[in-house]
């Protein structure tokens, strides 16, 4: 299930706070966007695209659940045109959900990489990724040793009881790598490993990324996974206690000798009855623009999704090049079903 009772709450909470604001506007100089990124770099992004183009965007920013009920509340009279969202889980349930439309694009098509949007059955795709972000293992450097987390299967090892923190196992993050590894190895052994996670757990599943490196750095957990973007933030910081986390922690890329990394994208799509669709699709393609690309890249500290642009990032470019898993988003996003499934057999909630 993707709603809990308390983020059900959350989300009509939510929803309410943004039913309160104004009605959006609906103009060929205006775009509606519903955003669920948070980030107060995106600002920028923004900014650019109106001076290009003169088109003014009203934004509704929420987390998905909340964009997903406004959404189909809205039904057919939703003034939204684009619609952002962070993971593979939930742009496939955005998808499934028809909240999107399909639109077809030769500057998106030639720009983002088949593996980073959804399939086009003829009609265009549904959505693109536009940055991609990747499943990174940090430990302990103090209690724990490389060789025994550098892949996802090892933190699962009976060697490793008592050390492994994570965010809840429902979470979008954990159910697009689980949906991963059952795309590669199947349900026998995805099961098999989620049910060791369980038994390793150093605490039970809670709080976000940042709060998974913290338990990691003081010692509470010994190794922990994280989405690269908040690492990078970490190590980009120059407060002193983000310094002294990052003094006490390792990092390595997982399965390096085998399927590669984990690797997870923040897309968008037109939405299903967009009254500015013109305006849509032009953001859409500013979003795959170098410009744009690099703002991804240097504000939030995600890779670009077009392979041609290259990053000033310090952080990025100090990780370098590493072995990236090939698996289409489109199915990871779709494995979320099974992955659930296993989840809810071995509670890891």
């Amino acid at each position: 299930m993707f709603l809990t009772k308390k983020s059900l709450l959350v989300a009509l909470t939510t929803m309410g706070m943004a039913t309160s604001m104004p009605a959006l506007s609906q103009s060929s100089q205006v775009l509606n966007l519903y955003s669920a990124r948070h980030y107060q770099t995106d600002e920028a992004l923004y900014s650019e695209f109106t001076k290009q183009t003169g088109i003014k965007i009203n934004r509704i920013e929420a987390d998905d659940n909340a964009l997903f009920e406004r959404l189909k509340s809205e039904g057919k009279n939703s003034p939204a045109d684009v619609i952002l969202m962070v993971d593979a889980a939930r742009l496939w349930r955005a998808e499934i959900e028809g909240l999107f439309q399909p639109i077809k694009s030769k500057t998106l098509e030639t720009r983002i990489p088949k593996n980073l949007r959804s399939n086009d059955l003829g009609e265009g795709s549904q959505w693109f990724g536009f940055s991609t972000r990747a499943r990174m293992i940090v430990y302990n450097k103090a209690s724990m040793k490389l060789e025994n987390v550098d892949t996802y299967e090892k933190l699962a090892d009976p060697a490793n009881k008592g050390k492994v923190c994570t965010r809840s196992g429902s979470h979008p993050y954990m159910l697009s790598l689980i949906g991963a590894m059952y795309e590669r190895q199947g349900e026998a052994k995805t099961e098999a490993w989620a049910k060791g996670m369980v038994a390793n757990m150093a605490r039970s599943p809670k709080g976000g990324d940042t709060d998974q490196i913290k338990g990691v750095a003081s010692g509470e957990c010994g190794v922990a996974l994280t989405n690269t973007y908040y690492l990078a933030r970490l190590m980009r910081s120059t407060k002193p206690e983000d310094q002294a986390i990052i003094a006490k922690i390792s990092w390595v890329w997982p399965n390096q000798a085998s399927s590669g990394t984990h690797m997870n994208v923040a897309g968008g799509a037109v939405a299903k009855n967009a009254p500015n669709k013109a305006a849509a699709i032009k953001f859409l393609e500013y979003l795959a623009s170098n410009q744009a690309q690099q703002y991804f890249a240097d504000g939030n500290n995600e890779w670009p999704a077009v392979k041609s642009v290259k990053t000033t990032n310090p952080a990025l470019n100090q990780w370098g090049s590493f072995k990236q898993e090939n698996i289409s988003i489109g199915a990871i996003g779709k494995n979320q079903i099974y992955a659930q499934k296993i989840l809810d057999r071995v509670s890891y909630r």
